[in-house]
């Protein structure tokens, strides 16, 4: 998901002639999949759990599992706003960082809230909101979702549709923005 509508920035192998005007978050799925696009910067990951009986689970922490470390992608940056156009983003309820660059990248509250554990039931979801960002590598990640319920234990595998999230740097990447009312991708002020 996107923090806000003007937050998302995408790498993409291809010039800018080449690239479709930014897509609304609904639309943005199958933009990045024609574009074999990769998020740039940051990746903003919504999730909601929910019980599927009547017992209640505890959520026992998250944690993050790499996949993949490489150098940046040299590609360019595409920026999903539009320039000069004000935007704005919700305040989540439960919200966590991950700094995908450190050696061992952990899933941390925001300063002021909480961590794991909590509970949720079938009438009692949570929803869980990570950013996780990444400046010095090009990044292949999984969450993985600890929980226990009884006597039963688990752990969850969360990715991008059975395949890794992915989040590469984008430090020193040539940046387009397309100009509300425009026709097509310019460069962006830096």
């Amino acid at each position: 998901s996107w923090e806000s509508p003007c937050s998302q920035h995408y790498l993409i192998n291809r010039p800018p002639e080449d690239v479709n005007p930014p897509p609304s978050e609904n639309g943005a799925p199958a933009w990045v999949a024609v574009h074999q696009a990769v998020s740039a910067g940051e990746q903003f990951v919504t999730l909601t759990v929910q019980g599927s009986g009547r017992d209640t689970v505890v959520l026992e922490g998250l944690s993050v599992r790499m996949a993949g470390k490489r150098a940046p992608l040299a590609w360019n940056d595409y920026a999903m706003g539009y320039p000069g156009v004000g935007c704005g983003a919700g305040v989540p309820t439960h919200s966590f960082t991950v700094a995908l660059d450190a050696v061992r990248p952990a899933v941390q509250p925001v300063a002021g809230q909480r961590g794991f554990p909590f509970s949720v039931s079938e009438s009692d979801p949570e929803v869980f909101y990570i950013t996780a960002d990444a400046s010095a590598y090009d990044v292949s990640w999984y969450l993985e979702l600890s929980w226990s319920s009884g006597g039963r234990h688990g752990t969850l595998e969360i990715g991008d549709k059975g395949r890794p999230f992915r989040t590469s740097g984008n430090n020193g990447r040539p940046a387009y923005a397309f100009p509300l009312g425009g026709e097509k991708w310019a460069p962006a002020r830096q």
